[in-house]
């Protein structure tokens, strides 16, 4: 099981991320945009750079929604390898089942 704070931490970055999302979209397609003079250019740089860190969503992490794992997580699944092969397993997983030959 992961630390319960480094899950809050993640559940609070994936929060700021969905509240920032369209003024960051906004103040980057100003940034990346042909017809925009280099002022305003600089000046929407400035303000994305006053945004807080956790709003960028490339700060997320993908944990197991089980375990809350960090590494080895299945994103089809949404599972960390150890409980995916739980899952599997126990017949959990539709159309999923172990190797063997």
């Amino acid at each position: 099981m992961a630390k319960t704070s480094m899950v809050n931490r993640d559940i609070k970055r994936k929060k700021l991320a969905t509240k920032y999302a369209d003024k960051r979209a906004a103040l980057k397609k100003i940034v990346s945009s042909v017809d925009a003079s280099y002022e305003e250019k600089v000046d929407a740089a400035a303000k994305l750079s006053k945004l807080p860190r956790d709003s960028s969503p490339c700060r997320q992490t993908t944990r197991c929604a089980l375990s809350g794992r960090p590494r080895a997580v299945y994103s089809k699944f949404g599972l960390g390898r150890n409980k995916l092969r739980e899952a599997t397993m126990r017949g959990d997983v539709p159309g999923l089942r172990k190797a063997s030959w």
